[in-house]
């Protein structure tokens, strides 16, 4: 019987194997190169590497996902012209950058939209996240899924900010877009529309005086090299999307398409995971490193939102009224079912 049972075991490992190598032979060789913004070590660059080792076991090593990070590949922007081009594969980039292809990308940056994480991870998962990625397909990109910046907090090198009038003056890189440009002017700040990739190199030769960023972003980046002061503000959440050049997509089949769907959806979870454990370790590391690290009042916050509220309607005009009110609807769905 024992015999019986080893020779049953062989024989539907074999088949197994030979599904798998069968399967394996539908996919054609390939070379996937795959660009991020941030420093290898970072939440999106283990990400990256996860998603590459499940792509290529997918395929019985037939494809090959060839990482570039730290913008080795260009800015966001420029990445993003590479996937229309046909020239580039993949990429993660933050959302802000797709302002300029898709307008109502410019919702994600609103100031104080989601309270936590979990929010947001409803909404981006959900019918509305998807809308939006449903509209990248008509400019020449396919969105797969979200991944996770974060929190946005502020860093200077010029003084602790502790107050909104603490702001004024400060030269600030921040995103490029007009809604975070329009909410730092309405706080008094100078802001400065700055490519991510020439960010370190600015404030190190003090072109500018701080930026706003996640703090593991923070961290794994750097700033703390050639910055002093940091100031938890989570003013901003901003989602990372992973994308395919629509012109690579379309060249695919079905079932290669599916293995970069799952394998992006796999994803999501353990890149948003590694991102949020890696917060309190960062702060601890940025003040082991000579941050200085305050937060603002819950009073000065008031004064944020205040001034922030007309940059809000504003744009509100130009996204959209009723795309902003699906968003604010589907937020007030998540809050609901806590």
């Amino acid at each position: 019987m024992f015999t019986r049972r080893l020779i049953g075991l062989v024989v539907a490992a074999t088949l197994t194997c030979a599904a798998t190598v069968a399967a394996a032979a539908d996919f054609k060789e390939r070379k996937v190169k795959f660009g991020g913004n941030l420093a290898d070590g970072s939440p999106q660059a283990l990400a990256m590497k996860r998603f590459a080792q499940e792509v290529g076991e997918a395929t019985g090593g037939k494809w090959q996902v060839q990482l570039y990070h730290n913008n080795s590949l260009g800015s966001d922007p420029q990445m993003q012209s590479a996937l229309q081009g046909g020239v580039q594969e993949m990429a993660a980039v933050g959302t802000p950058t797709l302002v300029g292809l898709v307008k109502e990308f410019a919702v994600f940056d609103f100031p104080f939209l989601f309270a936590n994480e979990k929010e947001a991870d409803t909404v981006l998962d959900g019918p509305f996240g998807k809308k939006l990625m449903d509209r990248l397909p008509s400019v020449g990109i396919v969105g797969i899924t979200y991944w996770e910046n974060g929190f946005r907090n502020i860093t200077n090198s010029r003084r602790p900010i502790t107050n909104v009038e603490d702001l004024s003056g400060v030269k600030l890189r921040v995103m490029q877009n007009p809604v975070a440009l329009d909410a730092f002017r309405a706080i008094g700040a100078n802001p400065v529309p700055m490519a991510f990739s020439e960010l370190f190199t600015a404030l190190e030769t003090r072109t500018v005086d701080g930026q706003e960023n996640p703090v593991v972003i923070i961290q794994t980046s750097k700033f703390y090299e050639v910055q002093k002061y940091l100031t938890v503000s989570r003013h901003v959440y901003t989602p990372f999307i992973v994308l395919a050049s629509k012109k690579w997509w379309d060249a695919l089949t079905a079932d290669e398409r599916k293995v970069v769907q799952d394998a992006g959806t796999r994803t999501r979870a353990y890149q948003r995971q590694v991102s949020r454990e890696m917060v309190d370790k960062s702060m601890q590391d940025l003040r082991s490193k000579g941050m200085q690290v305050n937060e603002l009042s819950p009073v000065e916050m008031a004064k944020v939102r205040d001034r922030v509220k007309p940059v809000v309607e504003k744009h509100t005009q130009t996204i959209g009224a009723a795309t902003v009110q699906e968003l604010y609807d589907e937020i007030a769905k998540a809050r609901a079912a806590k």
